[in-house]
């Protein structure tokens, strides 16, 4: 017998006995989950926008516009001046991306976003600065609840985006935008 086979048998023979999963059952906190997402979303470097849902949004959408940014919004009732172009490669000179969120995660500020919402999937991650919109009711308290919500089809693309960008692997200086958008701005609807 050579020593990896030596090796492997020892290492079978070690191994542990299967457990089962521990029982969470932690009651999340379920006041005030719109202020719980506000709170952890500033820790992220997040702003909420409480009022004025969809007008509140457009009104931002137009003053951008008024400045010449390139805007791309793929929220249903808002305006922009780019459209959903036919590459991801076309997406790289758009200064604000509005992209409609599924779930907002009220312990860390998280959101999540599907795919067939994005246009491309590129696409919060390659704007200058991005711009979700959720409905209230979509607000959970914690992962696990998200977790319960998401549905992923074979092939579907979704991700919880977390603040903007930051990274601080370079002689632990925080770096904001590194890898995708600048800012990140939350408007319930």
């Amino acid at each position: 017998m050579s020593s990896k086979h030596e090796i492997l048998n020892a290492l079978k023979l070690s191994a542990l006995t299967n457990h089962p999963m521990p029982s969470i059952d932690v009651a999340p906190r379920v006041e005030d989950l719109v202020g719980q997402f506000e709170t952890n979303l500033k820790t992220v470097a997040g702003t909420l926008h409480r009022e004025g849902g969809l007008a509140a949004l457009q009104a931002k959408v137009d003053e951008l516009l008024a400045q010449g940014l390139q805007v791309i919004s793929l929220v249903e009732g808002i305006t922009a001046n780019r459209d959903v172009p036919p590459t991801a490669h076309e997406l790289r000179d758009i200064d604000y991306a509005v992209i409609p969120g599924d779930i907002g995660v009220a312990e860390n500020g998280a959101i999540w976003v599907n795919n067939k919402n994005l246009g491309h999937r590129v696409t919060p991650f390659i704007c200058e600065n991005l711009i979700l919109a959720l409905p209230t009711n979509k607000i959970v308290p914690n992962m696990h609840q998200a977790a319960k919500d998401i549905t992923l089809a074979s092939g579907e693309f979704g991700v919880f985006i977390a603040g903007p960008s930051k990274t601080a692997d370079i002689e632990q200086a925080l770096v904001v935008g590194a890898h995708g958008a600048c800012s990140l701005n939350v408007y319930l609807l």
